[in-house]
């Protein structure tokens, strides 16, 4: 897959609706390990009011949460299913996804897999790949406080002060 590719799956503005449309995100891969990028995505995401679904067949609570083994075994409707697991598990995780019926696949950094993206996109979820949805909250809502600043943009242009 090309970065021109990827760029298709990374626009800004599908990001934001997503995440404004979002109130229910089932984690896939999410780890009880605090030293884990999964946990701590997981963490953000319940403290900025998500509901959060951790999915991993070895655990039953993660962050105070009932742990499901599957998507499928998910009682409640799921508007983004976020994925932290290996590229190929992402074809079965993404016809979970359309079995449930959710509004959307977003898949983290390196979390990418061709026959995933198609599964779901020819159901009618919205696909974001290769881009931490922690990031991209805190990028679009203006909670860049994590870097010790809060410009609501991110550029590289400098402002021309020396």
């Amino acid at each position: 897959m090309t970065d021109l590719d990827l760029t298709l799956y990374q626009d800004p503005l599908t990001i934001q609706q997503v995440l404004h449309g979002a109130r229910t995100i089932a984690i896939v891969g999410l780890s009880n390990n605090e030293l884990r990028a999964s946990y701590f995505v997981g963490y953000y995401l319940k403290r900025h009011g998500f509901r959060v679904i951790p999915v991993n067949p070895r655990e039953t609570e993660i962050l105070g949460e009932t742990c499901y083994a599957s998507l499928l075994d998910v009682p409640v409707p799921v508007d983004v299913v976020n994925v932290f697991r290996a590229p190929d598990a992402l074809p079965g995780i993404a016809r979970d996804a359309v079995a449930i019926r959710a509004g959307a696949l977003w898949c983290q950094f390196g979390v990418i897999n061709a026959e995933g993206t198609r599964i779901a996109e020819e159901a009618g979820l919205r696909v974001i790949k290769d881009r931490c949805i922690k990031i991209e909250h805190a990028r679009y809502v203006g909670r860049m406080h994590w870097l010790g600043f809060n410009t609501q943009r991110i550029t590289s242009v400098r402002s021309g002060l020396q």
